[in-house]
């Protein structure tokens, strides 16, 4: 019988405090799948969220609705671009861009609509309200609305995610001065923006709105864009976005932001020093993120974070309270949904006694314009600075016969090889499907393939990931065939 069903008085259940096996606060892909995993191993869990729908950043204002405005700008600009010389007369192409919100919309709902019966099917008890530490055990619940609520855990997971971090002499109004949320729901099509930022949320966004017309300028503090992936890669995604019109500004120091009615203006100090400025419709400030853990009462349950806002863990996702354990944005590491997806899975097979690893040297990340850059492994810049000896083949996807039938010929595929064992060190890859692809390359370093491995895999012919074997090929004695 469910503890429940024992308290049939009103009064009686006022002092009723559920107890469960896991709690999870935030019910982003981390918190979710967390969740699911501590049912499925047979521990009675709960999911905290403080906002009305599931999913956090990711399914509402992140990942999701972001791939649907990069897909939906993505077939405009083939449409606009393309079409005619595969032989398509699209006649007047007109842009709906209130259409394109409202599709972006709905397929939000719908991913969030599957986290809800995930949860039902899984037996998950959701409870809607902000989780804080009463103490180390007990974690209070309020609601928007209504009386809050305590219940207990014999284990506590957090998953609170993270939120846009900016530059303290920036106020962000969400109204000419935004974050990625605001860039996600605009009501019109800007015709200016200037994107603060030239990492992944910068560049996803500023492809977004480049594809459909906006006049985008990037201005990045440092001497590359994507700068934590492999630099080659960052070049040739530079090349692909300004066949777009995007203009890029490199080493510029962004040092005043001011909204003024219908516009903004931007200044910033050139590498040489000398302030250049743009005025636009919006500016994007998109400068990373940081952990979010305000409001938990961390000290309740005798926790801390550190310098940058983070909570400190084991491998185990252990925080210094044995069985407290954190995982996703607050945490170390890089702030990605499936790097918060594998650790929300160790957290729950710890807690049921298992003794699940995590090799975060093999967890992909992943830039999604297009074309797309993904990346695994060591770069080579990482190689150089570890003296690591190493040898490298590249292959472009001009030289792709797939690649040329679909148009999409920009970029190249890099892999990265030890110089003595041949063991594969990093595969990097701008091109078309390039999400998709470097699955490819993590499998084969889960197992520690060999450049040479890979370049006797039979690829099926005519295909994206062809260029992959070339890469292993040029790798292995610069043996590539189609170069």
């Amino acid at each position: 019988m469910h503890p429940k069903a024992a308290f049939t008085r009103p009064e009686r259940y006022l002092c009723f405090m559920e107890s469960y096996d896991v709690i999870v606060i935030g019910s982003g892909p981390g918190g979710y799948v967390a969740a699911i995993r501590a049912a499925q191993l047979g521990k009675k869990t709960a999911l905290i969220e403080k906002y009305s729908s599931l999913g956090g950043t990711c399914l509402n204002v992140g990942c999701i609705p972001s791939k649907a405005l990069l897909d939906s700008s993505e077939h405009y600009h083939q449409a606009l671009h393309q079409f005619d010389a595969h032989g398509i007369g699209t006649g007047e192409l007109k842009l709906d861009f209130k259409r394109m919100i409202a599709r972006k919309a709905e397929v939000v709902g719908q991913t969030v609509g599957g986290i809800d019966f995930l949860m039902k099917k899984n037996g998950i008890d959701v409870l809607n309200g902000f989780g804080s530490f009463v103490d180390a055990n007990t974690i209070e619940v309020k609601p928007s609305k209504g009386k809050a609520s305590k219940v207990q855990g014999s284990h506590i997971i957090l998953a609170t995610g993270s939120k846009p971090a900016s530059l303290p002499f920036i106020k962000i109004d969400k109204k000419r001065i935004i974050t990625s949320t605001e860039a996600l729901s605009l009501e019109a099509l800007p015709k200016s923006m200037v994107v603060i930022g030239g990492g992944v949320i910068g560049l996803e966004m500023g492809s977004v709105y480049a594809r459909l017309g906006t006049e985008v300028h990037v201005v990045e503090y440092q001497d590359a864009i994507i700068p934590t992936m492999d630099r080659s890669m960052g070049k040739e995604l530079m090349r692909s976005m300004k066949k777009l019109g995007v203009k890029f500004h490199l080493q510029h120091g962004v040092k005043d932001v001011k909204a003024s009615g219908k516009n903004v203006t931007v200044k910033a100090d050139d590498k040489k020093g000398k302030e250049v400025s743009w005025t636009a419709d919006y500016c994007l400030v998109s400068v990373g993120r940081k952990p979010y853990t305000e409001g938990l009462n961390l000290e309740a349950a005798g926790l801390t974070t550190d310098d940058r806002g983070r909570i400190e863990v084991n491998d185990q996702m252990r925080t210094a309270v044995p069985h407290i354990f954190a995982i996703g944005d607050v945490v170390r590491g890089a702030m990605l949904a499936h790097k918060a997806e594998e650790e929300g899975v160790v957290a729950a097979e710890v807690i049921a006694g298992e003794h699940p690893h995590i090799d975060y040297n093999l967890i992909p990340n992943v830039v999604y314009t297009w074309p797309e850059v993904a990346g695994v492994g060591q770069t080579e810049e990482q190689l150089k600075a570890s003296q690591t000896p190493y040898k490298s083949g590249s292959f472009p996807f001009k030289a792709s016969g797939r690649a040329r039938a679909s148009m999409d010929t920009d970029g190249s595929i890099k892999v990265l090889a030890h110089a003595d064992t041949d063991e594969i060190l990093g595969v990097h890859m701008c091109g078309p499907r390039a999400a998709d692809m470097i699955a490819e390359a993590v499998v084969a370093m889960e197992f520690r393939a060999t450049a040479e491995d890979i370049s006797r895999m039979s690829h099926a012919h005519p295909t994206f990931t062809e260029a992959i074997k070339e890469a292993a090929l040029a790798a292995t004695g610069n043996r590539a065939l189609h170069v």
